[in-house]
């Protein structure tokens, strides 16, 4: 009976969605209102919270507003450089007090950096997305496949080691960045994992996840938390160069949000929230995944290893290999 109780107890999880702004392109502040968003998460018994695409420092949104693609222009250098100025270096020891929160409140983060990666020089950036346990240990860091459209004029592109799932209470939960949610072979590398939560995190856009997020639920019979960012006009600080160009051009919601969760049969467990700030957490209980799953599930009893087979490579890409 004990044990049947304990697995019940484990069956259920507490998941938040922290659809913030940042403050945008200055990393010290972002990370500081991340921490405020942790502590709030906490308080609602949150075991996990997820965080936007690039939360950290921001995203890009510079680009479509100031002729990105203009080849050797000192205005877009100018961008770039304070972009990668405020970076994550993880090795730097950036995220070090957001791993220390999360271990002292015991609470999982899913959260999306603009990383500035060492092991690839550390002058250019990926975007990243990171999965800290509740020991506070980074366990994952995914670097978005293909960075969309004019993305790739900011971001590098990624590769497959952070292709992981890991374990929370009796679920295990996995994630992508964006327009990666839409890759069928990067979902089915999770899913056949053995995944039963999905995190998808977006700059921010309710057109993004109003109907990917049922459809990836629906997929793979498990829950979905599609969780965005927000940024008004307003984010746009003085101290960021050429700000006065950019809010000229920006409208007053660049990304109004949209985040939500989807239950495994399609429904709604949140619906999208648009516009506003907030930290909501919802109740999740694994035995829904167990139900859906009777009659489909895409890796086990309806797969067809026969006939179909992916072969993943997640070894991290390095220019260079030094042998002693």
């Amino acid at each position: 009976m004990i044990k049947d109780n304990k697995q019940q107890m484990n069956d259920s999880l507490n998941i938040a969605i922290a659809q913030i702004a940042p403050k945008w392109l200055n990393k010290k502040s972002t990370i500081k209102k991340i921490e405020e968003a942790i502590e709030q998460a906490t308080v609602q018994n949150a075991d996990l919270v997820c965080f936007g695409e690039t939360l950290l420092p921001g995203y890009p949104f510079w680009l479509e507003l100031t002729d990105g693609a203009r080849f050797n222009s000192t205005l877009q250098k100018e961008l770039f450089a304070h972009y990668l100025a405020e970076a994550v270096s993880i090795e730097r020891g950036d995220l070090n007090s957001i791993c220390a929160l999360a271990k002292k409140n015991g609470i999982a983060v899913y959260l999306g950096c603009a990383e500035r990666a060492g092991d690839r020089g550390g002058h250019s950036i990926y975007c990243s997305l990171l999965y800290i346990n509740k020991t506070g240990i980074i366990k994952s860091i995914h670097r978005k496949l293909m960075p969309t459209y004019e993305e790739r004029l900011a971001w590098s592109i990624g590769d497959g080691n952070g292709l992981k799932v890991h374990s929370l209470n009796n679920f295990t939960v996995g994630g992508l960045n964006c327009w990666e949610n839409w890759m069928p072979l990067a979902r089915t590398a999770l899913y056949a994992q053995g995944e039963n939560l999905h995190v998808a995190v977006w700059p921010g856009n309710v057109n993004n996840t109003v109907d990917l997020t049922r459809h990836i639920a629906k997929e793979n019979r498990m829950y979905v938390l599609s969780v965005s960012g927000l940024m008004r006009q307003e984010d746009i600080h003085n101290d960021i160069p050429h700000h006065r160009l950019i809010k000229q051009n920006a409208n007053e919601l660049l990304g109004n949000g949209g985040s939500c969760i989807a239950a495994p049969d399609g429904s709604w467990v949140i619906e999208p929230i648009v516009g506003k700030e907030v930290v909501v957490t919802a109740t999740i209980n694994l035995n829904e995944v167990r139900k859906e799953r009777q009659n489909f599930d895409p890796c086990g009893h309806y797969s067809r290893p026969d006939v179909f087979e992916l072969n993943v490579n997640r070894q991290r890409q390095k220019l260079v290999h030094f042998k002693i």
